[in-house]
């Protein structure tokens, strides 16, 4: 396994996802990459709702989210913007609910074909990673086959499409997934997609969200076993995930912590959503904000295999509470670099 020192980590390329800023209205996807780009990051992920809020502003109407004939032409525009800030676009993202669909299923075929437009996107705006978070689609769905097999079938055929523009697909692991809420599971996955171009989107939140914390207790930990154990079985995890991932099989690592939930969120699915969905899309800000998750764990975690790519900023911090929160985005941008400048400098072993 590879030493962390600090002068290793002065390379990392530094990224901020487009949907992890901004509070008010006013605070409109050119704005956003302003301050993206004035705070020193030099590369975006690109969240599809961001390209339909910019088709708003764009063309002065809606836009329906499958009308790709319009939204190309807005993630054109958008790629002039960002390269207006100095900003690359390093994947587009979420691809969600893709696998594991029952053959003949309309969700299926509507799967599939999303995944053909995506790719016109990525093509018009210049990227060449595709992130995929492991489904959340119900067991219970009757259109829904929580079988690996079919799972790995519907990747490696995924890959084989990217494959022929020459793109990538960074598998993540969501810790309210229905098949693969932790980064073993994911990683088992690529192995047996058996693709060059299939890998990992790694995060911070989602690694410890899914193995060591859980909002919906009191102590804000999984309680299965004893706080001591739970360490011990953590750390083996993060020790088996320096030793048995090869670093050219991490696309990204995402930055986010999580605020411990007081009082806990009800543990069912509310808005179609599970407990810990609902955490990550409000409860989750960047490093050294308040938040109590092992971000850094898992970080060293992840460069002890050699990993030296993309770090990544993807927060969704609605404060506390979950209720909101308001900012200076230019004042926020910088914190985000400067907290992720620290949280590399805490990472560092030497």
């Amino acid at each position: 396994m590879f030493q962390i020192t600090f002068d290793s980590l002065q390379k990392i390329p530094l990224s901020y996802a487009s949907c992890s800023i901004g509070c008010s209205p006013t605070h409109t996807l050119p704005r956003r990459l302003e301050a993206i780009s004035a705070a020193g990051f030099i590369a975006i992920e690109l969240s599809f709702p961001d390209i339909l809020e910019y088709a708003t502003q764009f063309l002065g109407r809606q836009v329906a989210p499958n009308n790709y004939p319009e939204l190309l032409p807005v993630a054109g525009d958008i790629r002039k913007l960002c390269k207006a800030n100095n900003l690359s676009i390093m994947m587009l993202q979420p691809f969600s609910n893709f696998e594991g669909w029952s053959k003949g299923a309309v969700e299926r075929e509507e799967a599939f074909a999303r995944a053909t437009s995506w790719m016109e996107i990525m093509d018009v705006v210049g990227t060449d990673m595709l992130q995929v978070g492991a489904t959340d689609t119900p067991k219970e769905h009757p259109n829904f086959k929580c079988n690996k097999e079919e799972i790995i079938s519907d990747l490696r055929t995924l890959s084989d499409i990217l494959s022929k523009r020459k793109y990538r697909l960074a598998y993540e692991n969501w810790c309210w997934s229905t098949h693969a809420p932790d980064w073993k599971s994911v990683w088992e996955i690529v192995q047996a997609v058996d693709r060059p171009n299939c890998g990992l989107c790694l995060d911070t939140f989602q690694t410890a969200g899914s193995e060591w914390a859980d909002p919906t207790t009191s102590s804000g930990l999984v309680e299965d076993v004893s706080k001591s154990e739970l360490k011990k079985r953590f750390d083996a995890s993060m020790d088996e995930l320096a030793r048995t991932v090869p670093a050219d099989k991490i696309y990204l690592l995402q930055i986010s912590d999580a605020y411990k939930v007081s009082p806990p969120l009800e543990d069912k699915t509310i808005g179609g959503l599970r407990a810990k969905g609902r955490w990550s899309h409000d409860y989750r800000p960047m490093p050294y904000s308040g938040g109590y998750l092992p971000i850094e764990d898992v970080a060293r975690a992840v460069l002890r295999t050699g990993f030296r790519g993309w770090f990544s900023m993807e927060i969704f911090d609605s404060g506390p509470q979950g209720t909101g929160k308001k900012y200076d985005m230019g004042s926020f941008a910088n914190k985000a670099m400067k907290n992720m400048q620290a949280f590399l400098k805490n990472c560092a072993t030497d």
